[in-house]
């Protein structure tokens, strides 16, 4: 029954993200935890879970022509190094440390989500996008978000919309592409220290790809600001029981 559970959990959310051109692991984190056999394990089994579920929603953006091949050659390297010395170093961190920086990242996501549910432009046209940044927060959202097993990106959106310059359209399918190579380096990442629970993941993955193909299908009908509010709200629910959890 509790793989029944996370299995509809997993659709759900796979489904809700591909509305939105996100995956959306963090809603997923805290069910993954729940049936974890450690932190760690759990954090791993999810990202592994979120890169396959980017792979089945980037496959609509790939065909609709919504990724830039440019940006995602420059960006995906440095967060798949990041992604792996994420991984590592959560099997070397402590259980109780693991969960309140999960908690710092479900707060801080939820924050964007509440605060900004629209992120605008600042950058002019597609041309003279700032590759340094793209670069630099490709290694540094790879690394937070292999060390809590989250692809983030929730995080990479607004970077490359409102740092690096993409339009919005193209963002959205360049963030899926890469979100699915920093799954698999987060998984790779884990596997020296805390190799993640692959039955959680095979279930998860499995729940997964249906509902990422379906929610990159239907992007746009319904309202993504109603959608990411509640989001939101998700996210300080768990962020404030990953807290006391850590802290009892």
């Amino acid at each position: 029954m509790d793989y029944v559970l996370l299995a509809a959990w997993c659709f759900l959310v796979a489904l809700g993200g591909g509305l939105v051109g996100l995956v959306l692991g963090n809603i997923r984190l805290p069910a993954v935890l729940l049936l974890s056999s450690s932190p760690a394990a759990g954090t791993g089994a999810n990202i592994g879970i979120s890169a396959v579920a980017a792979a089945s929603a980037s496959i609509a953006h790939i065909r609709a022509g919504r990724v830039n091949w440019r940006l995602f050659g420059w960006m995906a390297p440095p967060s798949i190094v990041g992604a792996v010395a994420g991984g590592y170093i959560s099997g070397v961190i402590p259980g109780d440390a693991l969960l309140l920086v999960i908690a710092a990242v479900l707060l801080y996501s939820a924050y964007e989500l509440l605060a900004k549910p629209h992120v605008t432009r600042t950058r002019p046209g597609r041309e003279g996008l700032d590759i340094p940044v793209a670069v630099l927060t490709g290694a540094v959202i790879g690394l937070l978000g292999g060390i809590v097993g989250l692809i983030l990106g929730s995080l990479r959106m607004p970077a490359l919309i409102r740092l690096v310059g993409e339009e919005p359209a193209r963002a959205v399918g360049t963030n899926v592409t890469v979100g699915f190579l920093v799954g698999v380096a987060g998984v790779i990442g884990h596997l020296p220290s805390a190799p993640p629970d692959w039955d959680l993941l095979a279930v998860g993955a499995a729940a997964s790809i249906p509902g990422a193909l379906l929610g990159s299908r239907l992007t746009g009908r319904l309202s993504e600001r109603d959608l990411l509010r509640a989001i939101g709200v998700v996210l300080l629910i768990a962020a404030a029981a990953m807290i006391l959890d850590a802290l009892t």
